[in-house]
């Protein structure tokens, strides 16, 4: 029986058997190529319009001088032209996977007619026989499916879904090239190791790019996309050698249709697979910022400015072939990063973070550890952002101690407090009545059987100066119970403060003292609205996004005027007097104007330091993550030093100063607005006593108990806390 007799016997049986129900004509190749096979009058074969949502491409993070720091992916994938892959991989994926492909149109008739052969005699589908354009609308079918059953749909091995393929084939036939219908193919396809597309492969398995592979590595990668599970070879030596196989049977093809030389090919055959397993770097784990990358990524999922849904976040960060341009300043990290490494140790159980904001604009310019990220014990990592707040993949803070005396102080001048009015304050406080304190919702809450002490007393008159400066607990307690609980918490809260754990701030009478956790970056923050003349910002890490198609998108601070400039310019006055007169006295300045707050918590559970020049702010805290209440900063060793007790000038001054020292370097110095001396200069109702010894009032850290600043003797806050 001839060939062309024996097709349309199979034609006709498969019509017979009702497995085509549609009416088709095909050309047979034969002698001279003239006969056609028909199976039935139903059959519609007409193009069809194949919807291709763009490819899942990486997402590259930068810094803000254009540099990446960190990338995210579903798919890992670079899109390239065909004018970047190799002559040898366009020829070796062509030879073994539709040698006629530049010959045929959507069809390849004869690869069906005896794919169709060999499945009639199987009794099913074994066969595919498709082209690089069938195989190409497969993947974006597969590709474009969201559910685990749409996939396995697009994949199933039925003549349904071969026949809808042949109608999109035809359609992608008369919308593109070949050359476009290659490039689409070789950019969408998987070879396995996790990389999608010719690149992520060559880089991928080789360590080179599309353009540089050479025979023996593209006729691997021709090799491996047929059943790239199979020759997976990172998933072991039987893997390995079924992709060495496939990699000699393509080049066995290409010697066979001319490609290469016989020659060429027994060279190629000889090589090893030489597959390098090249780490393709992906999520905040392999960047140089980890912490900082964290922020970026849960900003942009959390953000709805970037996008409607959480889900739409996730597949542009994910799938969006997106370029984001953040706000760290490399040169700033870089020095707090070294400012951190000098005073603390990577080993040491205490962990140091530190956080850099921009005032007037809230962007972070750098965040900083003294841990590595990481998920190793033994290595002594942590697995989460230490340097911000849990909804950016933090934990649940430190303690920030009296950092948060700057709040009731500015509570006090927007009150109509001047600088020098104050009141006498003894060693200890204890609130006069329950309803010394009341929180925002009008209920007292005060403590009149807990005393708040000073640890070896420094009472006296305390003005708003001299109580700032020796961070007197006592006068701050009386100072908020003077300007009201509710007012400083309102303060706080307009300057972005809220607690690392998400949770609604804790409103009891110690709420100056500093007792709900923070984060190093919420608390820069709040700081750098006070440099910014009472204009808070929110935090900002995202400046600028490129899509896939070139469209520059840009980000503007979000900011509002929360308090009168002239209130935040007494603040930062008083907080000066921290350098020259207080607490960080002993430290000192940084060549420049420069003001802030020391905080050390109960017992020295927790220290930080909270300061800003007009041109920056930090927040830098120090506690230990494995229970800062049962693990406090007494009698420990911190970066090779001992320190019997430390507090917010111990470790977290130095770092800030070092730190700027660094940052700033180059930066014209800032003054920062004179104070409002009519407004806020000198005494009102509030002035010393006549009888005042001479220097009460101007005691700094020498002057002060060997406890050093501000650490206060508290028990758990009512409450249960």
């Amino acid at each position: 029986m001839s060939r062309g007799s024996n097709i349309l016997r199979l034609a006709g049986a498969a019509a017979a058997a009702g497995v085509l129900t549609a009416a088709i004509a095909l050309p047979a190749i034969g002698g001279a190529g003239a006969m056609f096979i028909t199976a039935s009058e139903d059959l519609n074969l007409k193009p069809e319009d194949l919807k291709e949502p763009p490819l899942a491409e990486k997402t590259e993070i930068l810094d803000a001088k254009g540099n990446q720091i960190a990338q995210f992916y579903e798919e890992y994938r670079e899109v390239i032209p065909l004018a970047d892959v190799s002559e040898v991989m366009k020829t070796a994926i062509i030879s073994i996977e539709d040698f006629r492909f530049y010959e045929h149109g959507a069809i390849d008739i004869e690869g069906t007619i005896r794919a169709l052969a060999k499945n009639f005699t199987a009794g099913g589908v074994a066969q595919g026989g498709s082209s690089i354009t069938q195989q190409y609308v497969k993947q974006v079918l597969y590709n474009s499916a969201d559910t685990e059953e749409e996939k396995a749909k697009a994949l199933e091995t039925s003549y349904a879904r071969k026949l809808n393929e042949l109608r999109y084939a035809m359609a992608i036939e008369k919308k593109y090239t070949k050359d476009q219908i290659l490039e689409k193919y070789l950019n969408i396809a998987y070879f396995g190791a996790g990389a999608n597309g010719i690149e992520a492969a060559a880089k991928r398995f080789f360590g080179v790019k599309a353009s540089e592979l050479d025979l023996a590595q593209a006729a691997t990668l021709a090799g491996a996309v047929q059943d790239p599970n199979r020759t997976d070879p990172n998933l072991g030596k039987d893997h390995r050698k079924r992709l060495l196989e496939r990699r000699n049977l393509v080049l066995y093809r290409m010697d066979q249709l001319d490609k290469i030389t016989p020659e060429e090919a027994e060279a190629a055959k000889k090589k090893k697979l030489g597959y390098k397993g090249t780490e393709l770097p992906g999520g905040c784990g392999a960047s140089r910022y980890p912490y900082y990358c964290m922020y970026v990524r849960a900003e942009v999922l959390r953000n709805p400015v970037f996008a409607k849904t959480k889900k739409q976040r996730a597949q542009l960060l994910n799938r969006g072939g997106l370029t984001i341009k953040t706000t760290l300043d490399p040169k700033m990290q870089k020095a707090a990063e070294a400012a951190i490494k000098k005073h603390v140790f990577a080993s040491d159980h205490p962990v140091a973070s530190e956080a850099l904001v921009e005032p007037g604009t809230g962007q972070i310019k750098a965040m900083a550890a003294s841990r590595k990220y990481g998920n190793s014990k033994r290595k002594n990592e942590m697995s989460y952002n230490v340097v911000a707040d849990a909804e950016h993949g933090g934990g649940t803070g430190f303690q920030p101690g009296s950092t948060f005396k700057t709040f009731t102080l500015l509570t006090a001048l927007k009150e109509g407090m001047k600088v020098n009015d104050g009141f006498s304050v003894g060693a200890g406080y204890r609130a006069p009545f329950y309803s010394t304190f009341k929180n925002c919702k009008g209920e007292s809450i005060a403590d009149p059987t807990h005393t708040v002490t000073n640890d070896e007393g420094s009472g006296g008159f305390k003005t708003l100066q001299t109580g700032t400066w020796g961070s007197v607990n006592t006068f701050f307690m009386k100072l908020e119970e003077k300007v009201g609980l509710c007012d400083t918490i309102k303060t706080a809260k307009s300057l972005g403060i809220k607690r690392a754990d998400g949770l609604d701030l804790l409103e009891f009478s110690t709420f100056t003292l500093g007792t709900n956790e923070m984060d190093p970056v919420t608390v820069a923050n709040a700081y750098a609205s006070i440099a910014a003349r009472g204009k808070y910002c929110e935090p900002m890490v995202v400046t600028q996004i490129t899509d896939r198609y070139g469209k520059v998108k840009k980000y503007q601070p979000t900011c509002k005027q929360v308090m009168d400039k002239e209130v935040a310019d007494a603040a930062a006055n008083v907080l000066t007097g921290v350098f020259t007169e207080g607490t960080m006295r002993g430290v000192g300045g940084i060549g420049r104007p420069v003001a802030g707050k020391t905080g050390t918590s109960d017992a020295q559970a927790t220290a930080w330091f909270a300061g800003f020049t007009p041109d920056l702010a930090g927040a830098v805290s120090i506690g230990d993550p494995r229970g800062s209440q049962k693990y406090k900063l007494n009698n420990v060793t911190i970066g090779g030093r001992y320190y019997g007790s430390v507090f917010g000038a111990s470790v977290p001054g130095p770092i800030f100063k070092d730190t700027m020292l660094v940052a700033l370097k180059g930066v014209p110095a800032t003054p920062f607005p004179p104070i409002d001396s009519a407004r806020f200069g000198g005494c009102g109702q509030g002035c010393a006593p006549v009888r005042q010894q001479p220097d009460e009032d101007r005691r700094g850290p020498d002057d002060l108990p060997d406890v050093g600043d501000d650490d206060f003797t508290l028990a758990d806050p009512p409450g249960g806390r």
